[in-house]
This record gives C-alpha cells, structure tokens and sequence, in this order.
C-alpha cells in the first residue's frame, strides 16, 4: 500500500517539475519578445528623428550651399545605426534629386536671366550708336563754337552709357565689340579718361613708350574706363585722380591713384574677389548694389590676361590704389617711325598745336583757318581740298586735361573723344539672334 503514495508524489513532482520548466520557457520568449520590441521602438524612434533632421537641417543646409556657391554638402546621420540600411539610402536619394533640381532650375533661371540682359544690351546699344553717328555727322558739318558747347555735354552722356552697356554686356557674356589697330598706352588711358564724367580731374604721364597690341586695345580701355570712373567717384570732387606707369620686367603697372576715404577690410576683400575674375559671375545671384564696374572689370581680365588688384598702402593721396599689370603678351612694339611728309605736317598743324602758342598767330588746315584755340574761324575759308579729301583730324596732344571753358579744351576734348570711338573700324554689332563670340 505504500507504493501508492510514493507513485503519487514521484508523479506530482514531476508535474511540477514539467510546470516550472515550461514557465521558465515561456518567460524567455517573453523576455525575447520584449527585447525585440523595445529594439523595434528604438529604431522607429531613430528613423522618426532622422527623418526630422533631414526636413530641418540637411536640407535646409544642401539648399543653402547651393544658393551660395558654397560646396553641397548632404549633412551626417544622427545615428550610426542607420548606416548601409534602405532608410539611409531613402534619404541619400532624396538628397540627390532635391541638390539636381536646384541645379538645373539655377541654370535655366541663369540662362534666361543672361538672354533677357543681351538682349535689353543690344537693342539698347544700337541705339546708342545711332545716338552717336548723328552726333559725330552733327560735328562734322558744324564749326560753330556755341553749337560745340551745346553738343559737347550730349556726346560725352552718349559715350558713357555706351561705356555702362559695354561692361554689363560683358558680365553677360558679350565680348566688348571693338576691334583696334596698336595703340600707344598714353593714348589708350586717354581713350578710357574720354569716357567717364570727372575726365578734368584725370592727370596722365606725359609719355610711354608702351604700345597695346590691337585687340587687347578695347578691353584695356574699357577696364581703365571702370577703373578711373570708380576712382573720381569715390573721391571727393576737389581732388585730382593719378594716373602713373610703372615699368616691370614681366610687363607694365597703370596705376589709378584717388584721394578717397578708402575702404573697410571686408569691402577690400569682396573687391578682390570680383577684381580676380576667379568666381563666375551669376546675374541671378548679384548682391545690391551689384557692382558692375568691378565684376566687368574682373571677367575682362580673366578673359583677356591682365591683373588688377587694389590696396590702400601705397596711394599718394591716401586713398586707394588700383593696380592694372599688362604682361609682355598684351603689349607689342611701337610702330617703325617715318619722316614725315608735307600732308602730315598740315595734319600735325591742324591736329596738335604745339603747347605754348603765340595767341596773336594762327594756323591754316584743310578749308578753314584755324585759330590758336584749336576752333575754325567761322566764315574763314581758303581754296584747299574738301572735307573728305582731308587727312582724317586727330586727337590734340597733351599731357593735362584742357582748361574747361576754353574753346581750345572743348576742341581738343570732343575731337579726342571722336578719335577714341572711330579710329579703327568698328566691327558690327551682331544681331540679337546671332551669336557671340570671345576674343
């Protein structure tokens, strides 16, 4: 009988046992089961904050790259665990296609910005030249000192919003449109002094030796132009504005010296930037006021091979100093000299009375007299060859700016203006559906 009681304990005793052991199973898997849901909520709690990061900062900070010229940059995951999974790759793709339709909406906005300016260019620049043919058949025909004076103020306006529509078509794209022979130095800052309002506060050497090679004529001109306008007009009205050469073993320095208040550190370092020509211009992103004059100066010098830089430690009038250095490349040799014939000794009489004139005498050229201010004297004509049988005039020499209000300085300064627009052949301006092309 008692192997009764001891089979009822053996058997509840492994029931027991068989109990514990299947609840020791179940709560393992529960554990498990815990475990792996609690990693479930930490990887959707890390998607959800990347997902948040990538809205407000990796994005934010891709767009903001690429508005600036800055490298993109797609930003870090905020949890490496991510790394190598599809969520990460989700975003990466994201990325891509966002920084690609920032690209191609800038270069299609880019690309109808440029064509709207050349075109608003040249249809404002055939005007211009029309503006300035009537003008010069105007002062061919007129002799008259007060028609001069009243016509004088309109070519001077005329040649520089030509000036101003030239530099912008540069930035835009335009190569300046004018094709020269060699030019003498002198003559070219000349050339660019004509163009620009403040011209009598302008002083050039007196002579050089240096000669521009002809189609690097234009751009030199038009960047000196840019230069000594932004040079008179940061200055103030009452101070002159230097012109010097200086003569270098790899080339030759103008150097553009103001008497202006200077500019701060940061103004300094932004001119460089545009002066280098370093950095594509973006019509689409210029700043306000966009600085034409420096960003046209900057592209002509990249296209064309020359430097500029300003620096405010060696100005003379403790101002700022605009340095452009020509390297031998855009230079070429002075023109072989020849004795001069009795035609061009009329022309020299007509065209550049020496300095210091006797005022009691005058001088005869072409059909009219000529008086000792440089002006034909009305009514005065002697039997000679006609107008167009004339050697064509050129500009009066001189190394300082004539007195303003003297018959002689208005002469000299219109016909040295005319010479600076039409003493080589002018290429023709090309149709709005043609093409550009750099030289």
């Amino acid at each position: 009988m008692t192997l009764i009681p001891d089979a009822l304990l053996w058997a509840t005793s492994a029931g027991c046992a068989a109990t514990g052991a299947a609840a020791l199973f179940y709560r393992a898997r529960w554990r498990a089961v815990d475990t792996r849901a609690a990693e479930a909520a930490q990887r959707a709690a890390a998607r959800d904050e990347e997902a948040r990061n990538l809205a407000q900062s990796r994005l934010p900070g891709l767009v903001f790259a690429l508005q600036n010229g800055t490298p993109p940059s797609h930003g870090m995951l905020l949890h490496s665990s991510l790394a190598n999974t599809e969520t990460a790759a989700a975003y990466e793709s994201v990325l891509n296609q966002v920084a690609q339709l920032l690209d191609d909406t800038s270069r299609r906005a880019e690309a109808a910005t440029r064509s709207a300016v050349l075109a608003c260019v040249r249809s404002v620049q055939s005007l211009v030249y029309e503006q300035q043919g009537a003008i010069t058949r105007l002062l061919d025909t007129e002799h008259d000192p007060k028609i001069l004076a009243l016509v004088q103020p309109i070519d001077h306006t005329a040649s520089q919003l030509a000036r101003r529509l030239q530099i912008l078509g540069v930035i835009a794209g335009m190569w300046p449109g004018r094709q020269r022979d060699d030019v003498a130095l002198l003559d070219a800052a000349r050339g660019a002094m004509s163009r620009i309002r403040d011209y009598t506060r302008v002083r050039t050497p007196r002579e050089s030796r240096h000669y521009v090679a002809g189609r690097f004529v234009e751009p030199v001109v038009l960047a000196l132009a840019e230069l000594l306008d932004n040079a008179a007009r940061h200055s103030p009205p009452s101070t002159p504005v230097e012109v010097k050469f200086v003569e270098a073993h790899q080339g030759v320095s103008v150097e553009i010296h103001d008497a202006g208040a200077g500019m701060s550190l940061e103004a300094r370092q932004e001119a460089a930037r545009r002066l280098s020509g370093q950095t594509p211009v973006r019509l689409t992103e210029l700043r306000n006021p966009p600085s034409f004059g420096h960003l046209g100066v900057g592209e002509l010098a990249r296209q064309y091979g020359f430097r500029v830089q300003l620096d405010e430690d060696h100005s003379l009038h403790g101002g700022v100093r605009a340095v452009v250095f020509l390297p031998h490349a855009l230079l070429t040799k002075p023109p072989a000299r020849t004795e001069p014939s009795a035609a061009s000794e009329e022309q020299t009489a007509y065209a550049a009375p020496a300095p210091h004139i006797d005022t009691s005498a005058t001088a005869t050229a072409g059909e009219y007299e000529i008086a000792a201010d440089g002006l034909a004297v009305r009514g005065a004509r002697r039997a000679g060859p006609r107008p167009a049988e004339r050697p064509a005039r050129r500009p009066l020499a001189g190394s300082e700016p004539p007195p303003p209000g003297s018959g002689r300085g208005l002469a000299a300064f219109v016909q040295g203006t005319r010479a600076a627009q039409t003493d080589s052949p002018q290429i023709s301006t090309p149709s709005p559906t043609s093409e550009e092309s750099p030289r």
